[in-house]
């Protein structure tokens, strides 16, 4: 049954379908039945995991294997401190990923609140208020103004009907509903206009309708099932963790094992040999790693909450740092979900109005010249009728807001809208022109109106004022002028000749093309004789005034945001539920889609196209109209199996399955539903699209403060696995004892990595393209620059060494004690020297490197920290340490400064790497 396209059917087919008596409804037995027959009206929780195993399963990942090692290794060496603070990383990472889990999975939760908790509904001859949950198919429900919708259900009545469903197929403003069969085949979900669907709601009218789908059978439920069965992506810095952690365990083991080998076979003590080798395994598995990301990606979050983005899952930072295309949800999105009226037509001039959204600030100009109301009598007349004629109020909210600086309140007015949109629009239109409602409403009694609906497509009110009575018409222009006998031209009522007639059309056709929702007004001055009981005695030689074009505007920084985008290789693609028409018109005035070459599809062209078909498309099209939340998700695979990183971003219902798909989820914080917030990984407190570019700025400054910092632990980590591994197989004495390894590891790593972690952003950041989804780590020379330094670092450690070792006169003893100092010294110096080299793409003379407090701070830490092992006589048994002279600092810092010297000098004579990118416009992605 669920199956049928119900939209097809007329009344009488559904209630012979659903072997239902229109008078009566089912009885109660037949209810009974068909709730066994079908279940309950309620949305599936799907397969629930146990939170126990949901906090287990946090701990399969293979880095976190490898932190397990490290701490079996740690507790035999008797480094506790080691193991404890592994321990507290990992408890902390298993406890972040179980909470952002855990909070994914309400999203469904969340979708089950918008089924509505009560329905009136007929049966056995009598009006029943029941659970929505007993709901059948059959079922003959009634509703008003202000119900939300329990079911899908086919409408068999209706009487000036609209619905508002927005959350569920994206349409900007209500739609009208009515009974009439429609009979096209794949009709997209917002045209068809004879069904209603459980969680939309009904804001203006009554109407009766037959339950057809319930619970998971539903257009709400099949978003339920969409949202279950949509595997979250994994982010790519989990990923390139993941790669990591492989390949430093396998290299850490090969090269350990190399020098513990080669030791031995030199002669070495094979007790004293094994506990170098561990000591360089722990050294060379930078086991603070996750903890760094932790705290860098916890710092970025923190000043993305500044920068009105909220972070729901750590990773996403980074994720949306490497964004190659933003879906864009239309409405509420790039537009700021309110109807405004942008443009008059009076007369055969147009006049422009200003102002952005309800607020009741703007001005009304023509030419560019300011529109005098006193001196229009047609402006006025159609300002009279566009209030009159209307149910909607503006209404004014103080909102008390506390400055930082000061203790004073200053009240902030907020307007909005009771009642339809377009009519909202129509109020606001007449507060910017100074004629405000309720002062025009005070000299202007309404005694009788004649509501809008889908047949008449117009609406009326009869006025009383101390002239007389005047009727105010307002509705769609072509069926207005049938209506109209005169015209208002020129300050003057004439006769409405069909030259004048065809203008008004033409008119109509421009605003119409540029997405303008166009409405009409006329009105006529009624006889005190005149009867005006029916619409039929009163909509007619009406007077026409003139057009009011309305759209939701777009927001007056998205198109700045999305220059933005594309200047830092990012396209920006619409989706929406909406017209085509108006979504391409926004689309062009965003930029969004090239007045040349840019393509759009509808959902009826998307449904006839296969994944093979929709792949060779989704690089040149920009703009998705009229499409499905099932639409939506094949865009974004769609565009992922084209390898881009996917950021998509909505606020209703219908987004939700895409936004979980997609490699970051983004939600609207004001005006998103419950649904999308918690099915997205960043939700904008602002509703900006703007703030999208802050946190991809954000992202971006935040992988490549990661890349920074295994930059310098793993060069360093090179640096100590080289002097060891050369030593040994040249047959010399070990350059740096064990204690002294997980020294280095502990101390000279962890606090300048740390501080990396919140390195500023490079200036050119924002002009770089993104980063390929399939980028290694070690992309863009990293990997080059990691071995080359760590080689460095290493052969001059070496170095100094042997210096020393061959110059000291005693004993034996002393003379390499003295050796494995400065051997541990020139190692430290020669790390804390390369950290601030790691702040560039380039090299240490690139960047100021003081710029960085906590870089700075950190680097002196590990210094005092380093004198304290050499010169406090208490812990230089425990650290195999002397206190080194003048002669020997010289030494130290010679051969500590030159790996960074030498590569510095090399980076100067060099041109900076180039970003690998991706050039849109192609069938596939062209990789530069």
């Amino acid at each position: 049954m669920s199956q049928k396209k119900w939209y097809q059917m007329t009344p009488e087919e559904i209630m012979v379908a659903q072997n239902l008596e229109s008078s009566k409804g089912l009885t109660s037995t037949e209810a009974m039945q068909r709730l066994e027959q079908y279940g309950g009206n309620e949305l599936s929780d799907g397969t629930k995991i146990s939170p126990i195993l949901l906090f287990l399963g946090q701990f399969k990942d293979f880095m976190v294997l490898v932190l397990v090692g490290a701490t079996l290794i740690s507790g035999l060496l008797g480094e506790y401190l080691d193991a404890i603070t592994i321990v507290a990383i990992i408890i902390m990472n298993g406890i972040l990923g179980f909470v952002q889990e855990y909070r994914a999975e309400r999203s469904l939760r969340a979708l089950k609140e918008l089924s509505a908790p009560n329905a009136n509904v007929f049966r056995d001859g009598v009006v029943l208020q029941i659970p929505a949950g007993e709901l059948v198919p059959g079922d003959m429900v009634l509703l008003e103004s202000g119900d939300r919708i329990p079911a899908d259900l086919r409408f068999i009545e209706t009487n000036s009907l609209y619905a508002e469903e927005s959350a569920l197929t994206g349409e900007s403003v209500p739609v009208n509903k009515h009974t009439q069969v429609l009979m096209g085949e794949d009709i997209p979900l917002g045209d068809q206009r004879n069904l209603g669907f459980m969680g939309t709601m009904v804001t203006r009218g009554t109407a009766k309708g037959i339950i057809v789908r319930t619970g998971m059978d539903t257009e709400m439920g099949k978003i339920a099932d969409l949202i279950q069965n949509t595997e979250t992506m994994q982010t790519p810095l989990q990923h390139r963790l993941e790669q990591l952690g492989k390949i430093l365990i396998v290299v850490a083991l090969v090269l350990t094992l190399m020098v513990v080998a080669a030791g031995i076979l030199h002669g070495q003590e094979p007790y004293g040999m094994f506990l170098a080798g561990v000591s360089l395994a722990v050294a060379a598995i930078p086991e603070g790693l996750p903890a760094i990301v932790t705290i860098a990606l916890a710092m970025g979050v923190q000043r993305m909450i500044q920068r009105k983005a909220i972070v729901r899952k750590l990773p996403s930072v980074e994720t949306l740092g490497c964004a190659s295309v933003i879906c864009s949800d239309k409405t509420g999105t790039l537009t700021q979900n309110k109807m405004t009226v942008t443009h008059l037509w009076l007369g055969g001039d147009i006049i422009e109005v200003a102002g952005d959204g309800y607020d009741p600030q703007g001005e009304l100009t023509l030419h560019g010249n300011p529109v005098e109301l006193a001196n229009n009598q047609m402006l006025r007349r159609l300002l009279q009728v566009s209030v009159l004629c209307n149910n909607a109020k503006l209404v004014e909210e103080k909102e008390e807001i506390k400055h930082r600086k000061q203790a004073l309140d200053e009240p902030l007015s907020m307007w909005s809208i009771k009642g339809d949109p377009t009519e909202g629009a129509l109020v606001v239109l007449g507060a910017k022109a100074g004629m405000a409602q309720p002062a025009t409403e005070a000299l202007y009694q309404r005694v009788a109106e004649f509501p809008f609906d889908s047949e008449r497509k117009r609406m009326s009110v009869i006025v009383e004022h101390q002239g007389g009575r005047m009727a105010c018409t307002k509705g769609a222009t072509d069926v207005l002028l049938h209506q109209c006998s005169y015209v208002l031209w020129d300050q003057m009522v004439i006769p409405f000749t069909t030259t004048l007639r065809q203008k008004v059309l033409a008119a109509n056709e421009g605003m119409a093309k540029n997405a303008l929702r166009v409405l009409g007004f006329a009105y006529r001055d009624l006889k005190p004789t005149e009867n005006a009981t029916h619409e039929i005695d009163v909509e007619n030689g009406l007077i026409f005034i003139g057009l009011a074009g309305m759209i939701d505007p777009p927001r007056k920084e998205v198109r700045e945001a999305i220059s933005k985008c594309r200047k830092a290789g990012i396209k920006t693609v619409m989706i929406t539920g909406d017209h085509q028409a108006t979504a391409e018109a926004i689309a062009k005035q965003l930029g969004i889609m090239p007045a040349a070459n840019g393509l759009a599809l509808n959902g009826q062209q998307l449904t006839l196209l296969s994944d093979d078909e929709l792949d060779a498309r989704v690089q040149d099209t920009c703009v998705y109209a009229r499409v499905s939340p099932e639409h939506k998700l094949r865009i974004v695979k769609s565009l992922q199996r084209q390898g881009h990183i996917v950021a998509m971003t909505g606020d209703g219902v219908n987004d939700a399955p895409a936004i979980k798909a997609a490699d970051i989820g983004i939600a609207m914080g004001i005006s998103g539903t419950d649904v999308s917030k918690e099915a997205a990984a960043l939700v904008l407190s602002d509703d900006n699209f703007a703030s999208i570019v802050s946190a991809i700025e954000e992202g971006r400054s935040i992988y490549e403060n990661i890349r920074k910092f295994i930059r310098y632990l793993l060069a360093s980590n090179v640096g100590e696995i080289l002097v060891m591994f050369l030593a040994m197989m040249a047959g010399l004495p070990l350059p740096l004892v064990p204690i002294q390894i997980l020294w280095v590891n502990l101390v000279t790593d962890g606090l300048p990595a740390m501080a990396l972690g919140v390195d500023q952003a490079e200036n050119d950041l924002m002009q770089q393209r993104p980063r390929g989804a399939r980028e290694n780590i070690f992309a863009r020379r990293l990997g080059w620059k990691i071995i080359s330094r760590g080689i460095l670092i290493g052969v001059c450690t070496l170095a100094a060494f042997l210096i020393v070792l061959h110059q000291e006169l005693g004993t034996e003893a002393a003379t390499l004690v003295k050796a494995q100092t400065v051997a541990f010294a020139t190692l430290v110096m020669a790390q804390l020297i390369h950290v601030f080299d790691c702040r560039s793409s380039r090299s240490i003379f690139h960047r100021n490197p003081l710029q960085n407090r906590y870089l700075v701070l950190a680097v002196l830490s590990s210094l005092l920290l380093m004198l304290a092992v050499l010169y406090i006589e208490r812990l230089q048994p425990i650290f195999k340490t002397v206190a080194l002279n003048g002669q020997d600092w010289i030494i130290v810092l010679i051969f500590a400064g030159i790996p960074t010297f030498l590569m510095g000098m090399g980076s100067l004579l060099s041109k900076p790497p180039k970003r690998k990118s991706i050039r849109y416009g192609t069938t596939k992605p062209v990789i530069r």
